[in-house]
């Protein structure tokens, strides 16, 4: 099989195209032969050394949500035949024509949805409906998603909406602001120098994907017993800020990643995602936002376009 491998820490021109050996499926796992994957900022991190790969993923492809169909089957698989349309997430090796996944961590992709598009929904889907779980995201709450023209964002505001919750957000120019109103974001503000909170209703659910210094503005606008979810650090890890703030507001804060969850924890989440999630994308009421699609031959490419910070929604790459 084709696949792109980092060939040393660096930057977008260590990403190799190369040949590998197709994985062969254990027990309770399935092969996919992969159509497309999307790009994610772990990506770039592992790229850079800065983010190792999981101990059961490949070291040196990444790669965290695949689409394809069933190739081939291991031991005792129950739930796929081979043909069979899925998508999902996997620990890493998504960059590449094929990979081995539990079967439990898989989904069926329905009916009119492309490779393309089934590519660009699980880790933005996922992570956004997890966090406003683990939050306790209720009907009629007002969320704030900060960055909220990123995959994981544009797909906060649509589950919101589904919810029947007022979302805000903000991010870093109005025509983001402008494309997300258009997904169904009520309230929009550009953020300038990490300042927003005097701009938009308090919210009772931060879902917070910048980090730095925008943690002290969320403790300025949050609600009391607001719940603040951190999700990203785009902005940094450190920041100064009133902790008394925390206390005086009853504030729940909770920290939450994807990536370096256990299997078991993991195909919790995905079937969280089928059940509740997926039947939402087959009716059309959700859908993934696409910024650009590459070739998997220009993985450096699309590194350094979601780098950039210019894009809108997901980078997707054709296998």
């Amino acid at each position: 099989m084709r696949a792109i491998s980092i060939t040393k820490p660096g930057g977008p021109d260590t990403l190799v195209l190369v040949e590998k050996q197709s994985p062969e499926p254990s027990r309770g796992e399935v092969r996919v032969r992969i159509r497309a994957t999307a790009i994610n900022r772990a990506d770039l991190l592992q790229r850079m050394g800065a983010y190792p790969a999981p101990f059961d993923a490949p070291p040196d492809i990444p790669g965290l949500e695949i689409s394809g169909e069933v190739e081939a089957l291991g031991p005792d698989v129950q739930r796929w035949k081979v043909g069979d349309r899925v998508f999902g997430l996997v620990g890493g090796g998504g960059y590449a024509e094929a990979v081995t996944s539990h079967e439990r961590a898989l989904a069926k992709i329905p009916d009119g949805v492309s490779f393309e598009d089934a590519a660009a929904v699980p880790e933005a889907f996922i992570t956004a409906y997890d966090a406003m779980m683990q939050a306790n995201l209720r009907t009629g709450e007002v969320m704030l998603v900060n960055g909220c023209g990123s995959g994981v964002g544009t797909a906060a505001i649509q589950l919101g909406r589904a919810l029947g919750c007022t979302v805000v957000g903000t991010a870093r120019t109005a025509d983001k602001i402008a494309r997300c109103k258009a997904l169904g974001l009520d309230v929009g503000v550009v953020a300038e120098n990490a300042k927003f909170a005097d701009k938009i209703p308090a919210p009772a659910v931060i879902l917070e994907l910048i980090g730095g210094d925008y943690f002290a503005e969320d403790l300025r606008c949050i609600q009391l017993k607001g719940r603040i979810v951190i999700v990203g650090l785009l902005a940094g890890g450190k920041t100064e800020t009133d902790i008394g703030a925390i206390l005086r507001k009853r504030v729940q804060v909770t920290g939450t990643m994807l990536r370096a969850r256990p299997l078991e924890e993991k195909i919790a989440a995905m079937r969280v995602f089928e059940d509740q999630v997926v039947p939402l994308l087959a009716r059309g009421t959700i859908k993934p936002v696409i910024d650009r699609v590459f070739p998997l031959a220009e993985a450096g490419k699309a590194h350094e376009h979601m780098a950039s910070n210019q894009g809108f929604g997901k980078i997707v790459l054709t296998c």
